[in-house]
């Protein structure tokens, strides 16, 4: 992404995806109604940043930041 520094390496990037979809899948399989879609949008939600590279709450957090004092 342009508008985005990469915050996350790639070890933490694999396995971000494969939690996240693993996690989609379960929530997917194993839950019905309301929950099981709570799970599938925020499992995918998780992997997506292990596909960007980028997590907000890291940049918040200060994970990750090489430059601060």
């Amino acid at each position: 992404m342009a508008f985005f520094r990469r915050n996350i390496g790639k070890a933490q990037q694999a396995i971000r995806l494969g939690i996240g979809v693993g996690a989609a899948l379960l929530g997917y399989s194993f839950l019905a109604g309301w929950p099981a879609w709570l799970v599938v949008v925020s499992a995918l939600s998780f992997a997506l940043s292990g596909i960007i590279g980028y997590c907000p709450v890291c940049t918040v957090a200060r994970f990750g930041d090489r430059t601060r004092s």
